[in-house]
């Protein structure tokens, strides 16, 4: 009886780890579905932020990224072209200037000439930023998301309006904000979501027109995610 017992027992091990083995194996077989395709994106758009930087025959387009050093005279110009109705937002920010949108052109423009497919260029046109010889941190802030940033906006169009006195404090509130913003989005933001070190300055934001440019929209990066995206570009100049 022992012995038919055990035997029994032996067979129901070994039918169980069958039964476990081929689970396994039919997991293997089975066609992984890419995290892309678990949340459909919403915020999908084509990001270019490059710099002409030599003189004459010398001269090439590179793209902003780690570790780029820029020189009095160097030329900068940014793109965003949506794939999908997403909300854009280009900040600049200096102690002296203050703070600027760079993008949309005006709030404005989100009810009005704002569409996929097209390529909208920063600064507008041909014009290109040109760094000049003034020194200090600046701060170029890019924000993407789903919705509209209706409280970012409403801070941001209440510290253009302040007056002198009333400006540092205005400022602080919109600083305040976007930093609010990406601590809420932390989950969508790409694991590599810092500042990212460059060099140069763009004081004054002079414009610099003229044909024959590169086209920057050549060095463009898709950028996707399912609610927001967030860069933050630390402009230093060495």
């Amino acid at each position: 009886m022992f012995l038919v017992k055990y035997l029994m027992k032996r067979r129901k091990l070994a039918a169980a780890s069958f039964l476990f083995l081929a689970c396994q194996f039919v997991y293997l077989l089975s066609p992984a579905v890419p995290r892309a395709q678990q949340a459909e994106p919403e915020v999908v758009f084509k990001w270019a932020f490059g710099v002409l930087t030599g003189q004459g025959d010398q001269q090439r387009l590179e793209a902003v990224t780690k570790d780029t050093i820029l020189n009095t005279g160097d030329q900068f110009k940014m793109m965003v072209e949506l794939q999908h109705k997403c909300y854009v937002y280009v900040f600049h920010h200096d102690a002296r200037d203050g703070m600027k949108m760079l993008f949309p052109y005006s709030l404005e423009q989100f009810s009005g000439d704002y569409q996929p497919g097209r390529k909208y260029y920063i600064p507008h046109g041909d014009a290109w930023y040109r760094l000049d010889e003034n020194t200090g941190a600046e701060t170029i802030y890019l924000l993407a998301s789903a919705d509209r940033l209706n409280e970012l906006e409403d801070l941001f169009t209440r510290y253009e309006s302040a007056g002198p006195g009333d400006k540092p404090q205005a400022l602080k509130t919109v600083l305040d904000e976007i930093k609010k913003i990406k601590r809420e989005h932390r989950e969508f933001a790409a694991p590599a979501e810092r500042p990212t070190p460059i060099g140069g300055a763009i004081r004054g934001i002079e414009k610099r027109s003229g044909t024959g440019y590169p086209d920057v929209a050549k060095i463009a990066d898709d950028m996707m995610s399912s609610g927001f995206i967030a860069r933050t570009y630390t402009i230093e100049h060495r």
